[in-house]
C-alpha cells in the first residue's frame, strides 16, 4: 500500500524515478497493481477484440499521452479529471477494458467503474507498455497506425522496448 502511495504521489508531482526502484517490468507491475479489477492480458485483449464480443476500451492516460498513441477504438477517460458522465448511455453489463502506462491509474479508474454497476471492467496487465512490448499496433489520432508510444518519462521509459518512445 505504502509503494502505490508512493507511486500516485510520484505520478502527481511528475516524478518517475519510483520506476528505478524495480529491476524487471513484471515485479514492477505486480507491485504497482493491486488486483482489485480483474486483469487481462495484452494478448487475451487482442483475441477478445478480434471477435464481436461488445467491448468498450477506454485510456486512462492523459490526453498528451493518449494523443500520441492509443489502442485502435479506445476512449480516452483519462484519470486526474475522470468522471462517470464519460460513461453515459453505456450498458452496466458491457465488458469493458480500461488500460493506462502500466496498469496503476487504470485500476483506479476501473474501481470507480466498479462501485458505478458495471459488471464486466477489467484492467489491461501492464498496459499500452505491455501491449506494445507484445508487438500489438497503437494508432494516432488520425486512426493511422505509428510505433510512437508516450512512455511518461525516461525512468518509466526503460520498459517500453518496442517502439519510438515519445515523452512530451
Amino acid at each position: 500500500m505504502k509503494k502505490q502511495f508512493l507511486l500516485l504521489l510520484f505520478l502527481a508531482l511528475g516524478l518517475g524515478s519510483f520506476a528505478q526502484d524495480y529491476d524487471s517490468f513484471e515485479k514492477l507491475k505486480n507491485e504497482i497493481i493491486s488486483k482489485t479489477i480483474p486483469l487481462i492480458s495484452a494478448e487475451n485483449l487482442k483475441k477478445v477484440e478480434n471477435t464481436k464480443t461488445p467491448l468498450l476500451i477506454l485510456d486512462a492516460r492523459e490526453k498528451k499521452e493518449y494523443d500520441v498513441s492509443h489502442i485502435k477504438g479506445a476512449k480516452h477517460v483519462g484519470y486526474d479529471y475522470f468522471k462517470m458522465p464519460k460513461t453515459e448511455g453505456v450498458d452496466k453489463s458491457t465488458t469493458i477494458v480500461v488500460y493506462c502506462s502500466v496498469g496503476y491509474r487504470s485500476e483506479k479508474v476501473g474501481e470507480k467503474l466498479k462501485k458505478a454497476g458495471f459488471k464486466k471492467v477489467m484492467n489491461l496487465h501492464g498496459g499500452i507498455f505491455e501491449w506494445k512490448n507484445k508487438g500489438y499496433p497503437v494508432y494516432d489520432n488520425d486512426g493511422n497506425e505509428t510505433q510512437k508510444i508516450h512512455a511518461y518519462d525516461k525512468s518509466w521509459g526503460k520498459w517500453v522496448t518496442k517502439g519510438e518512445k515519445v515523452y512530451e
